[in-house]
């Protein structure tokens, strides 16, 4: 009579507008980071590809490690480049960073 009873509230699932809300913030993050990194990246990915299949004999060529060089031979994983006068160096095709344009390099 002196106490009352103590029933225990009911609720409509704590925190259920806190789950949709934070939802929505990740959204457009990961829609930003995808026009912001994945897509450029791709991007440069497809024209390196492109341009290792177009490697051609005499195409004059910059390695990553900083070589030039005018293409002697082209297999399927490697690149025969002369850097001067009868010095030739094999080199992954992965490594050719640049094609240049026909006549920047003159010494060879």
């Amino acid at each position: 009579m002196f106490i009352s009873n103590a029933y225990a509230q009911s609720s409509g699932l704590p925190g259920m507008g806190g789950d949709f809300s934070s939802l929505f913030i990740f959204i457009p993050m990961f829609v930003l980071m995808y026009f912001l990194m994945i897509r450029p990246q791709m991007k440069r990915q497809k024209e390196q590809k492109a341009m290792m299949d177009a490697l051609a004999k005499n195409d004059e060529v910059v390695t990553a490690g900083g070589v030039l060089g005018k293409v002697i031979k082209v297999t399927d994983a490697y690149v025969t480049v002369e850097i001067a006068n009868g010095t030739e160096v094999i080199v992954q095709k992965v490594a050719v960073t640049m094609i240049l344009p026909k006549g920047t390099i003159k010494a060879i």
